[in-house]
């Protein structure tokens, strides 16, 4: 599948810039420094949308990954095989106007405005990859896909992160969000330290602002605990065999 940039609509390039610029607005003091960075290395501009050739073209040069256009959701193994391979999922549709506030399925705007700026950032990267290719070995286990997925969900999703300038928000699931935005960082969620083991025993709903975010302190963290993340999973799937 590709993205035909012609087939875009004026009311599809004014849905882009109203969410664009509604972001701009919350994120400088909301993004962790990595995400504005990404922004500006990508060169996404607020009046059209990104033509996927050129994005690609520049994700390329700085770490190798591209965006591979996608239908929709696409299944949690393909997803896994396409973040292994250094490619990222994106849906090519966007959002009408009268779904500016809630939308039920992820849209262009959150897969390629919240998504891709941080895929200009090695650690994250590398931790991405990893994390599709232990997908991978792990096959068509069902159970062994749903636990990595809680790992992608808390983290690249729904993830925080005390960078040089406090607390801060690195999770595309929040960036693309104007509502959880602000609520991520408030006191209402409960903030808790990254913590593989307790991530992995977390359930999530995906129709609700989350009750609770894990905060990692760099990237480099994350990219760290891979060797934790396939213990515990090793673990769990241990402890469902002896039962």
């Amino acid at each position: 599948m590709k993205q035909i940039y012609s087939n875009y609509t004026k009311e599809n390039h004014l849905v882009w810039q109203i969410l664009f610029d509604r972001q701009l607005q919350k994120l400088p003091n909301a993004a962790c420094s990595e995400f504005l960075k990404g922004l500006e290395r990508i060169a996404f501009q607020p009046e059209k949308i990104p033509d996927f050739e050129i994005t690609n073209s520049l994700l390329n040069i700085l770490t190798g990954w591209k965006i591979q256009a996608v239908p929709g959701i696409v299944d949690d193994r393909i997803f896994f095989e396409l973040l292994a391979a250094k490619r990222f999922p994106a849906t090519t549709w966007i959002r009408r106007m009268d779904q500016l506030e809630y939308l039920e399925e992820p849209d262009m705007f959150h897969d390629v405005f919240a998504h891709v700026p941080l895929l200009t950032n090695k650690d994250f990267c590398e931790f991405l990859q990893s994390l599709g290719k232990i997908a991978l070995e792990h096959g068509h286990d069902a159970h062994a896909i749903h636990l990595i997925s809680r790992i992608y969900w808390f983290t690249v999703e729904f993830g925080l992160i005390d960078d040089t300038n406090g607390r801060r928000i690195y999770g595309a699931g929040i960036l693309s969000s104007s509502g959880e935005t602000d609520f991520s960082l408030s006191n209402k969620p409960v903030h808790l330290e990254y913590n593989v083991d307790q991530i992995l025993d977390s359930s999530y709903r995906k129709d609700i602002f989350q009750s609770k975010y894990f905060i990692i302190k760099s990237f480099e963290e994350l990219f760290k605990s891979l060797s934790l993340i396939r213990k515990g999973l090793k673990v769990r799937l241990m402890e469902i065999m002896r039962k």
